[in-house]
């Protein structure tokens, strides 16, 4: 499949805000996968990019992109910056983007990466359980690794009418994906469906 049949896949599955459906027509996601899988990496699957990681596939990157329901210039926090795909997306639509990746190996080529794209983003080598406080509030927090429960500091550092996408649930086997919005101390939970994500390293 090629980036334009990609895009119509995700259309035909639901997806419609434009800025994400563009951002996912621009963004060269060849280029995030290991040289030897380019041939196979606009197919709606998910793919190893070492480390025992992996980059989502195509449609759950734009779901949860549309469920962060972004404007430009909005500031959002990614959890697990991984290749630096679902980065150089929310960059391509205009947002402020954190991005904090525990392993070493795969921060070192994302940033590279990213930058030598031309994508901008604050990236950071850490543990993203504690989210990113000196640049909270977040309009969107995203999660690309699944813990058993949601961490209390990513709620924390959401902005009011903010939104958290994460999916939760055992470490092996399916986990359910949540959009979570913050309004004063009322947090409302939406079941998006069934994902299966790697286990987000908690402390």
């Amino acid at each position: 499949m090629d980036q334009k049949g990609m895009v119509e896949l995700i259309r035909a599955r639901g997806v419609r805000d434009p800025l994400v459906l563009e951002a996912m027509a621009r963004v060269p996601r060849h280029r995030f996968v290991p040289e030897s899988q380019r041939a196979w990496a606009y197919d709606d699957h998910a793919m190893s990019i070492g480390c025992q990681q992996t980059i989502s596939q195509p449609y759950i990157v734009a779901l949860m992109t549309e469920a962060l329901d972004l404007q430009p210039g909005n500031r959002v926090l990614e959890v697990g910056t991984g290749s630096g795909y679902q980065t150089a997306v929310l960059a391509d639509m205009g947002m402020d983007v954190y991005t904090i990746e525990r392993i070493p190996e795969l921060y070192t080529q994302a940033k590279a990466l990213l930058e030598e794209l031309g994508y901008a983003a604050h990236c950071r080598l850490g543990d993203g359980y504690y989210g990113w406080p000196e640049f909270a509030p977040y309009d969107g927090i995203i999660v690309t690794a699944a813990p058993e429960e949601t961490p209390p500091a990513l709620l924390e550092q959401l902005a009011d009418g903010g939104r958290l996408v994460i999916p939760t649930g055992p470490r092996h086997g399916y986990q359910t994906l949540w959009k979570i919005i913050k309004h004063g101390d009322k947090i409302t939970k939406l079941d998006l469906g069934g994902v299966a994500f790697v286990p987000f390293i908690t402390p």
